[in-house]
């Protein structure tokens, strides 16, 4: 079994509602993330997939320490994170880098790409000698295929796909064991999409990295990842392989996404049922009691709004492609699709 690089256990991030001008007062806090759970391990790629806004980006900046947990635990190599600070945070973030979400504001515009790639080494000098970085930079346009000769140019003369590219070569030049790529290819145009994604996996088998892949498009997810979790409103309700998540759905709200996934075959399109969810995602300052999912669920009963439902393996499902864990009361039952909500406007 392969190595555990990261484990991630009750991750709660709450940032605080305040009012007043001058005697601020504290009226709440939104719950961006509110008690995650997951493990990386080596070689491997994670998928995190949710509506926008349920905290899949939180998620990200906390790994890499951009934001500061409000509680819970970040453990890499068994050593946790979120109480490091100084050398011993310096050390650990050169072992887990970011790939941003946009291209065209992740890189800074006054300056070359040579200077991009190459800051780390000035934050990491002992990763490279100061007259070997020009070659190390352009050895790394090359292996995310750039021309090296583009080593003075700067980021406005670059394609969107070819920034993106730009800001994976900065995240690889002082070889991490982790990357965290926050939505990498959503600001770009399908065509290029495909290219960066071959690039990543390309990359995975060379550089033997593992991924905290974070996206909203569950198909790119399905071709990159090995095992995907599903996050709903700063929780995640439902974790598996790959194949036991796109082709065994227990959890009502994965069971809806993958139902809005398009379908390239018409015919396989016709035959298909669509799950329409009813009412507005809840606000993460004020989410609901009990299940999270349960005003947008078809199957919800009492119990929903009293019980949390635990993240774990139905008990009548001890094996087979069902057997893996989802945050649902009744992930056991059969899937039934609801009735379309009734259009109010007629």
């Amino acid at each position: 079994m392969a190595e555990s690089l990261l484990e991630v256990k009750d991750l709660v991030k709450h940032y605080p509602l305040t009012q007043g001008v001058v005697l601020r007062k504290l009226i709440g806090s939104v719950k961006a993330v509110d008690g995650v759970s997951f493990s990386l391990k080596a070689g491997e790629t994670l998928g995190i997939v949710g509506e926008s806004g349920c905290g899949k980006s939180t998620v990200a900046k906390m790994l890499v320490n951009l934001e500061r947990p409000t509680s819970g635990v970040i453990s890499y190599k068994g050593e946790d994170i979120t109480k490091l600070s100084g050398r011993a945070l310096k050390a650990v973030r050169r072992n887990i880098q970011m790939v941003f979400q946009d291209p065209y504001t992740s890189l800074n515009p006054r300056m070359t790409v040579g200077d991009i790639i190459g800051e780390p080494y000035e934050i990491h000098p002992e990763v490279a000698p100061r007259g070997d970085r020009r070659r190390k930079v352009q050895d790394l346009l090359d292996v995310v295929g750039l021309n090296p000769e583009y080593i003075n140019r700067y980021p406005h003369q670059f394609s969107g796909g070819q920034r993106q590219r730009i800001g994976i070569a900065r995240g690889l030049a002082l070889r991490p064991e982790i990357i965290v790529a926050d939505e990498p290819v959503s600001a770009l145009d399908v065509s290029v999409q495909a290219q960066v994604i071959n690039l990543l996996e390309k990359l995975q088998d060379e550089f033997d990295l593992s991924y905290v892949f974070i996206a909203h498009d569950l198909s790119i997810v399905r071709h990159i990842s090995d095992r995907v979790g599903v996050m709903y409103l700063g929780r995640i309700v439902e974790t598996g392989t790959d194949t036991q998540i796109y082709e065994h759905p227990t959890h009502p709200y994965t069971q809806a996404l993958l139902s809005a996934v398009p379908v390239p075959d018409p015919g396989a399109r016709a035959h298909r049922e669509r799950i329409i969810l009813s009412g507005d995602v809840p606000s993460p300052a004020n989410p609901p009691s009990g299940c999270r999912f349960r005003t947008r669920c078809w199957k919800a009963e009492s119990r929903c709004a009293s019980e949390v439902p635990l993240l774990a393996v139905p008990a009548v499902f001890p094996t087979g492609p069902a057997a893996h864990p989802s945050a649902c009361h009744f992930a056991a039952e059969k899937q039934v699709v609801p009735p379309p909500p009734e259009d109010s406007g007629r």
